[in-house]
Parts: C-alpha cells; sequence; structure tokens
C-alpha cells in the first residue's frame, strides 16, 4: 500500500555517501491482532444452526471470486471475504460482484451481521474479523499492523473464525502470492472447521495455496470450477 511503503521510507537508515537501505519491518503474524484459537476440547463450542464461511484470496482472486460466487445460489450460507486489496478498491469491488451475483455483495461495514444469501468484503486497509454473539455472527472492522504483510490479513479472518465458530465454518483458500491465510487455514482446520484449497492447475499464483497444503491445513484441493460445489457440500446439514 502507499501509505505503507511512505512510513517504511520514513524508517529508512542512510549509508554514508547518501545511499539509502529501507530497514524492512517484521512480518507479523496473527498474534499482532488477536490471541490463537484454544486447543481442541479445553472448551466447548456449540453448534449452531447456520455455518458461515470465510475465503481469502489475493492475486488473481478477484475473478476466482467472482466465478465462485457467480455459482452460488440466494439462499447460500453467510460468507466473509478478505481479497488483498487497496483502500477504497474494495467497495467498487463489492458493488461489481453484487451486480452480477445472485447473493447479495457488499463491503463489510463494523458490526455487519453475517446472514444467509449475504457476502461481506473485508474493506482495503483495514483487518475483518469474525466474532460471536449468541448464535449471531458479525464482523469486526478494526485497525491494526500488517499481518503476514497484509491489512486486511487472510490469516486474521481466519483465526477469528478458528476461535468463534469452530465446526460451524468452512475456510477456503484461493490464488495469491506469499503464505498469508495458511496458518490461519490450519487453526480452522484444527478447530473442526472444514477446509478447502484451490488447487495448482487453476490458481494465478499458487503460492497461498500451496502454503497451506504443505502444513496439512486443507482437507480438500480442488480445481476453482469445484470450489462452489464444495462449499455447498461442506455447509450442507
Amino acid at each position: 500500500m502507499i501509505r505503507d511503503t511512505v512510513k517504511a521510507a520514513a524508517r529508512a537508515r542512510v549509508r554514508p555517501g547518501g545511499a539509502r537501505v529501507l530497514a524492512p519491518e517484521p512480518k507479523l503474524t496473527a498474534d499482532a491482532v488477536l490471541p490463537p484459537p484454544a486447543p481442541v476440547g479445553s472448551k466447548a463450542m456449540s453448534r449452531t444452526t447456520e455455518m458461515v464461511v470465510c475465503i481469502g484470496a489475493s492475486t488473481g482472486g478477484t475473478e476466482a471470486l467472482r466465478e465462485v460466487l457467480e455459482a452460488l445460489p440466494a439462499n447460500s450460507p453467510g460468507i466473509v471475504v478478505v481479497q488483498h486489496m487497496p483502500e477504497h478498491f474494495t467497495r467498487a469491488f463489492a458493488r461489481r460482484l453484487d451486480g452480477l451475483c445472485e447473493v447479495s455483495v457488499k463491503e463489510a461495514e463494523n458490526g455487519d451481521t453475517v446472514m444467509r444469501g449475504h457476502v461481506l468484503i473485508a474493506p482495503g486497509g483495514k483487518h475483518t474479523l469474525l466474532e460471536r454473539q449468541g448464535a449471531r455472527y458479525l464482523v469486526s472492522v478494526r485497525d491494526g499492523p500488517l499481518v503476514s504483510r497484509h491489512r486486511p490479513s487472510v490469516d486474521v479472518l481466519f483465526r477469528s473464525a478458528a476461535r468463534c465458530a469452530g465446526s460451524n465454518a468452512v475456510g477456503i483458500i484461493m490464488t495469491g502470492m506469499g503464505d498469508d491465510g495458511a496458518r490461519g487455514l490450519l487453526e480452522m482446520r484444527q478447530a473442526g472447521a472444514r477446509t478447502i484449497a484451490q488447487d495448482e492447475a487453476s490458481s494465478i499464483v499458487f503460492g497461498m495455496p500451496k502454503e497451506a497444503i504443505a502444513l496439512g491445513a486443507a482437507d480438500r484441493v480442488v480445481a476453482l470450477a469445484a470450489i462452489a460445489h464444495e462449499l455447498r457440500h461442506a455447509t450442507a446439514r
């Protein structure tokens, strides 16, 4: 993001002779935003009548998400999406998807309820977390440091789902560069969630799914064209 680049430049060290060397920021984990989920079995996780779906994507994700969401019926479980995009771009992206899909799509706002037939897109420049109030899920949109060098971070969303939804959740990691979301998807699987990774052949960039698969975070590895079917199957009760 431009703002973060400017901040990094302001912290740059200057070598004798005028050469500037940027001091790289440490790569933070989701610990910088919220604690890890409790170990399975240490706290009872009651099941609700509704499932919640969390999706993470980056490079190539805008069109991949369009394909998945266009294939979903209007009564699909509530979905929260982190797509790596800068500030001010995610609202237009959500509006575009809303005009193409049977499900309703909007940019997430703090306190929005995660409802059946609705998709919430994390706003650029903000972390978006899943929270639970009784049997109801909602999102918390907040500031915070870059996590896995991103804000919003897929790891943050996935960890929040592991903490508050457990086996009521489905996690999906899609095309993207880097490893954001890999550890969070593993935490979701360890908490009882169903987890899906996009395969290499259909990914524009296989970085994020590849890292998740290497960690053993994915129950299923499927082509982009099959993700909507897998989602419907995983959320069927």
